[in-house]
């Protein structure tokens, strides 16, 4: 079974892959490091929940099943 940390190198390989490959196919001359900064950075970010359902909290007897 893959680990957070595992999940996370991986999830950092595909942003730094893709984000190379976007600067290649425009021609890029240099690396944007920041884009690649970036792009890092936001393969570390959760992930949004879900907005089907409703949260613990917003259950009452009248909304609850």
């Amino acid at each position: 079974m893959e680990t957070a940390r595992e999940a996370q190198r991986a999830a950092i390989i595909t942003a730094l892959t893709a984000e190379l490959q976007r600067q290649a196919n425009t021609g890029a001359q240099r690396i944007d490091v920041e884009a690649l900064a970036d792009a890092a950075l936001g393969a570390l970010e959760p992930m949004p929940a879900l907005t089907e359902g409703r949260r613990p909290e917003d259950l009452n007897s009248s909304n609850d099943g």
